[in-house]
């Protein structure tokens, strides 16, 4: 199901791959990258299923492998099988 509740390992994650997507730090501490979630809406998914369709709706990745789509930038593996999609 997706959220838009941060819990301390999307945080984390987020923290560690942040430079995946910005080209530098947007936050510094947990505070800090909660607040920035919040503010950009991002979205935690389940699972890779979940990570597509909310994809397929809100961006253009036709054509794109399920690889391609979990590498992207804007999508941040927690560890735990979730995912997290920030759009910058």
């Amino acid at each position: 199901m997706i959220s838009y509740e941060y819990d301390e390992a999307c945080i984390e994650a987020f923290l560690e791959q942040q430079l995946k997507l910005f080209p530098e730090e947007v936050a510094q501490g947990y505070e800090e990258a909660e607040a920035f979630l919040e503010d950009c809406m991002a979205v935690v998914c389940d699972n890779q299923k979940e990570v597509i369709e909310y994809l397929e709706e809100e961006m253009d990745i036709a054509g794109m492998s399920q690889e391609e789509i979990l590498e992207a930038e804007e999508v941040f593996p927690i560890g735990d099988g979730r995912y997290l999609i920030v759009e910058g």
